[in-house]
């Protein structure tokens, strides 16, 4: 794309928890998710106000070349208009910020889910549950087998 001083270029690669600052890594640990994807990226941008965003996909970040994880172009007036950010670190900060806590409550939701167990009528959430149980299954198998062998 042409150089366009009002824009932003947001990449993925910003946000990931598991790479150092000096790999390549633009936000605090606690700014960073793990796996972070242009999808989450931009979902996230879009949670967070900004509205002047667009999308690049299957980009790759001049340092790392083999990972085609595309970018986010964001307008700077855009974003002070919307979330009152002036810079770019700001900006990132308070995406990763945004992004952080999306994953945060959707591994809540998916645990809540979880210990909530199949809905009605899901039969094949059933099924799986059913099949989690092997090893109280085989317990009860074990302690019947004991029953028969004192008789």
């Amino acid at each position: 794309m042409d150089h366009n001083p009002d824009r932003i270029a947001v990449w993925p690669g910003y946000f990931d928890a598991k790479i150092s600052r000096r790999s390549g890594r633009r936000v605090p640990r606690d700014s960073s998710v793990l796996k972070p994807d242009l999808e989450g990226l931009f979902i996230a941008s879009r949670a967070l106000g900004l509205r002047k965003i667009k999308r690049e996909e299957r980009t790759s970040h001049p340092t790392r070349p083999h990972a085609k994880e595309g970018r986010l172009w964001v307008s700077k007036k855009g974003a002070a208009d919307s979330v009152d950010a002036s810079t770019k670190e700001e900006i990132l900060q308070m995406i990763g910020g945004q992004w952080r806590q999306m994953q945060k409550d959707q591994r809540a939701d998916e645990k809540e889910a979880e210990s909530r167990g199949p809905q009605t009528g899901d039969r094949r959430g059933r099924a799986q549950r059913k099949s989690g149980n092997k090893a109280r299954a085989a317990q009860a198998k074990a302690q019947r087998s004991q029953k028969s062998r004192r008789r």
